[in-house]
């Protein structure tokens, strides 16, 4: 099946929906829990496979070496992936608790959580939703989301302001104003969405990813991931900078990895869905764009 068969999902609805459209981001399906621990309702946005060059490029400021060789990266499949990260009261419903420092709203993004406590609100999560395989994103994922066709060191352009991104506002980038400094998280869609409706994948939370950092070089990958499985204290990625974070760590490329049992206040996570169920590709919608296959119609080398 090639790229342009496999831009919608098949089947769509997912089996998780409980309701679905179509809007200016493109596709959404968004479930409701209901449990004795409490309710939470989740959208999703539909990701389309694509192309987009990953990390870097060697003229950004306060760039890391990590960063690079910026590469191209072609993602075969589309993907779930929630429009926020988890909020607490996701959490709660799930799991009937809430490990969170920073409470008082339910939609404040949950944090405290390690990787392998997201491991497991990710198995209760599939026993609820039939159907569906529940994961994080592989850090070339959580990128290509983040960046969403933009290829500035933020989604929303060369630079932020405290207005668009919770992050340490003492601390600006690249020679920018300084500003508000909140110091603890905003509630989940505070702050505005990236171009396919992702709210506050630069800021708020770190989120963990699904492996762990794989080192860069310039050949083009398809669907890369780093270490998956092996030493049950392997690092995994961490992607997006935080409210405690200075500017240049919410940028779209920065990278960094902790052990699977590190919990911090600054530390949240991003669900990503996957139907398991069989299902045809509907025809597309019609008068909604195409993504291009890489930013400005490029191709891969």
């Amino acid at each position: 099946m090639d790229l342009m068969t496999q831009r919608f999902p098949a089947p769509f609805p997912p089996p998780f929906a409980d309701s679905w459209g179509d809007d200016e981001f493109g596709l959404w399906a968004e479930f409701t829990l209901r449990s004795g621990h409490g309710s939470a309702t989740q959208r999703l946005r539909w990701i389309e496979p694509g192309s987009f060059r990953m990390g870097s490029p060697e003229n950004e400021p306060e760039r890391n070496s990590d960063e690079g060789p910026q590469h191209w990266v072609t993602l075969t499949r589309g993907f779930w992936l929630a429009d926020t990260a988890c909020p607490q009261a996701l959490w709660q419903a799930v799991m009937g608790a809430n490990p969170s420092r920073f409470q008082g709203d339910p939609q404040r993004p949950v944090e405290l959580v390690s990787w392998h406590e997201v491991q497991g609100f990710l198995r209760a999560l599939e026993k609820l939703l039939p159907g569906c395989e529940a994961a994080l994103p592989t850090e070339a994922q959580w990128e290509y989301a983040c960046r969403a066709g933009s290829e500035t060191p933020f989604s929303f352009g060369g630079n932020v302001t405290p207005e668009q991104v919770n992050y340490d506002g003492n601390h600006p980038y690249a020679g920018g104003a300084k500003g508000w400094f909140r110091e603890e998280t905003v509630p989940v869609k505070s702050l505005p969405a990236n171009a396919w409706g992702l709210y506050e994948m630069h800021g708020n939370v770190l989120e963990w990813c699904a492996d762990g950092p794989r080192a860069y070089d310039e050949w083009a990958q398809q669907d890369p991931t780093g270490p998956v499985s092996g030493d049950e204290g392997a690092r995994r990625a961490i992607r997006g900078g935080s409210w405690n974070d200075l500017a240049w760590g919410a940028r779209s490329a920065p990278r960094n990895a902790y052990p699977p049992g590190v919990r911090n206040d600054d530390l949240g996570f991003r669900l990503s869905l996957r139907s398991i169920e069989p299902g045809q590709v509907p025809a597309p919608v019609q008068g909604r764009p195409g993504r291009p296959a890489a930013p400005g119609g490029r191709q891969p080398r």
